[in-house]
């Protein structure tokens, strides 16, 4: 879309009245609303000064951009105002404003548009020609000559000629300052000679998305947002954290600093785990990535319903029933609080966020919709699985169907046209096709369960928690996962305490090995097993990977052997756990015998250290007391078995 599209003659004020902040944004936006711009003048000026309650969008050289997506404006548009003598903004004189006024569920095109300009401004002669504009086509003009050059520029022969930079940039309306910071970063690291891959998190979503591989070859990150940043994505990188403003107008010295090996590591965690995770995560099908979407998602509805309901029992079984004499009105709202509020929305958030993984927010909808008819409908976990799936592909293909729509749709779109449409694919197919058939199944499943008994639920405990132990967060895991997930939206919740112990014996059998068998590991390893005892008691199984990625043909036999008999006394006794996570921290509460369950996990644990410690080969250690002259050090060499 071309600039003039939204910067039009008639929305250029080049001798503004104007002379307070106040006056200014009135003169603006009514100039917009005589011109058709808007359909509700006040709503519109409201949510400007929304904007700048938040943070004052004066962004320096003398120009503000005061801005909103508003439902009060019927067209985007941009308004120019100049006023030569200059008007006190805020912290700033200023004499080059520019309203951006975004409808509430603006087209991507028209956001691309309205950005795109205040790139334009980052340029000091661009500027000055504004400021000596004769008249409004002039300005236009000038609009249209700077979209022409826009061209990629080689710095082979600058200063930092092969370095490699990596930013991200962020305002709370990701409209203006995320792409003035964006291309601050890139005019400054084109005059220093530096490649940059600067990621916008705007309004209308991620664009240039980083990739892991760029994170990697990068020389140096750089943060310039106000808004919240996935920082996890850096793992112990070092990243110079700043705001959006500090990216527009140090962008020269953001990265300067950022070659020089500026920053602070924000992320302290165990690299090692991380590097394994993104390896397990890389090697699995896309469908586990929109499962475990979900699951995430659904997970705190579980554990804080099933708490929630576990601490009603504390009253009485039947203290949540109003016809039995047990009852308790306190009782009774944790009961309503944890099974009728929280466990109703597990399944279809479930579903919403499988369907927003897959195709984005417009799936969200559709997807918790269909994850309602799986419930109403019996189909109950399984279905909202399927149901997630059905709306997350169902908005896919109809993006594509609809991509040559007419622009004057294409706001419509997102809000109304796709999950519309998705809704009742969704349910319809939900309705006549899905839940009968996986509600006999459901049930099917739920009787034999019910029905397991001695030797039966002993296999089965020691199955689930086997399959949980051998491949930490793989298809396998996966599947044992959901399958307890299922039975518990079932409420069976035996299962749930087998998985648990199959979640938390590797990690802490493997920290209880390195305690019990120093020589058979290596300082570092030693260390690990300390952080290890805590994220296994938290029930954080990655713990045990770093050791199982180094050794696996001895440590993850080690580990489903412990969690298979963990998991089958478990199930032998009968216990189950209301909070299918959280580890410890809810087992005192959530568990109908917790000692028990301590004793399940211990019992694991112990047989997989004693496992670990007659497979694995010692670790010899040498010692050269040789003292040095400049500190009288001992050195430690550490020389594994082969």
């Amino acid at each position: 879309m071309m600039t003039s599209s939204v910067l039009r003659p008639e929305n250029i004020i080049l001798d503004l009245v104007a002379e307070t902040k106040e006056d200014l944004i009135n003169e603006l936006a009514e100039k917009l609303n005589s011109n058709g711009y808007l359909h509700d003048l006040e709503q519109f000026k409201q949510d400007i000064w929304a904007r700048e309650d938040q943070v004052p969008t004066e962004v320096g050289f003398g120009i503000a951009i005061p801005h909103a997506k508003s439902a009060g404006v019927k067209s985007p548009a941009i308004i120019m105002g100049r006023s030569l003598s200059g008007i006190k903004y805020s912290s700033e004189t200023c004499n080059l404003f520019f309203m951006i006024a975004a409808g509430k569920d603006s087209s991507t095109e028209h956001l691309k548009t309205l950005s795109k300009i205040s790139t334009f401004l980052m340029d000091e002669t661009f500027r000055a020609k504004l400021i000596l504009a004769k008249d409004s086509h002039e300005v236009v003009q000038l609009f249209a000559n700077a979209e022409e050059k826009m061209v990629q520029v080689d710095a082979n022969d600058k200063k930092y000629f092969g370095k490699k930079l990596v930013g991200v940039t962020g305002c709370p309306t990701g409209i203006a300052h995320t792409f003035m910071a964006a291309e601050a970063l890139k005019n400054a690291a084109e005059e220093l000679g530096v490649q940059i891959k600067v990621q916008t998190n705007g309004s209308t979503g991620i664009q240039n998305r980083l990739t892991q591989e760029d994170i990697d070859e990068a020389d140096g990150i750089i943060v310039a947002a106000d808004v919240k940043v996935d920082m996890d994505v850096f793992g112990d990188r070092k990243v110079i954290k700043t705001s959006v403003k500090n990216g527009i107008h140090h962008a020269k010295d953001l990265i300067e600093d950022a070659i020089s090996g500026k920053g602070t590591v924000l992320n302290q965690g165990n690299n090692k785990l991380k590097e394994a995770k993104e390896k397990t995560r890389l090697k699995q099908p896309k469908i586990y990535s929109h499962i475990m979407n979900g699951v995430s998602f659904m997970i705190p509805f579980v554990v804080a319903g099933g708490i929630l309901i576990a601490i009603s029992f504390m009253f009485g079984i039947h203290a949540s029933d109003p016809n039995s004499s047990e009852y308790n009105a306190f009782a009774a709202f944790l009961g309503t609080a944890g099974g009728s509020a929280a466990f109703a929305l597990m399944v279809p958030v479930l579903a919403g966020y499988i369907a927003y993984s897959i195709g984005d927010r417009p799936g969200l909808a559709p997807g918790m919709i269909g994850g309602m008819m799986a419930t109403l409908g019996g189909s109950g976990f399984l279905g909202g699985m399927i149901a997630g799936f059905i709306a997350g592909y169902t908005i896919l293909g109809l993006k594509k169907i609809l991509k040559g729509i007419p622009e004057s749709l294409q706001s419509l779109s997102p809000v109304l046209i796709l999950p519309l449409v998705a809704t009742f694919v969704t349910a319809f197919i939900m309705h006549f096709v899905i839940n009968s058939p996986m509600a006999w199944i459901n049930e099917s499943l739920q009787g034999w369960l019910n029905g397991l008994t001695g030797s039966n639920a002993i296999l089965l405990g020691a199955l689930l928690a086997g399959m949980m132990a051998s491949d930490m967060g793989g298809p396998i895991n996966k599947t044992a996962s959901a399958f307890g997930l299922a039975m518990f939206a079932n409420h069976i919740y035996e299962p749930s305490a087998a998985l648990m112990v199959g979640g938390m014996v590797p990690p802490l059998g493997i920290a209880l090995a390195t305690t019990l068998f120093k020589n058979k590991f290596s300082l570092e390893e030693r260390n690990a097993g300390k952080a290890a005892y805590i994220m296994g008691a938290s029930f954080i199984t990655e713990a045990a990977i770093p050791f199982a990625a180094s050794d696996p043909l001895r440590i993850i036999p080690a580990n489903i052997i412990g969690s298979a008999i963990g998991g089958g006394i478990c199930m032998a006794l009968g216990i189950s756990l209301q909070a299918p996570h959280g580890g410890i921290f809810v087992i005192p509460i959530a568990a109908n015998s917790p000692l028990l369950y301590i004793v399940c996990i211990l019992i694991g644990s112990i047989i997989t250290a004693c496992i670990i410690g007659v497979l694995k080969k010692p670790v010899y250690r040498t010692q050269d007391n040789t003292s040095e002259k400049s500190g009288n050090k001992t050195v430690a060499i550490e020389i594994k078995a082969v």
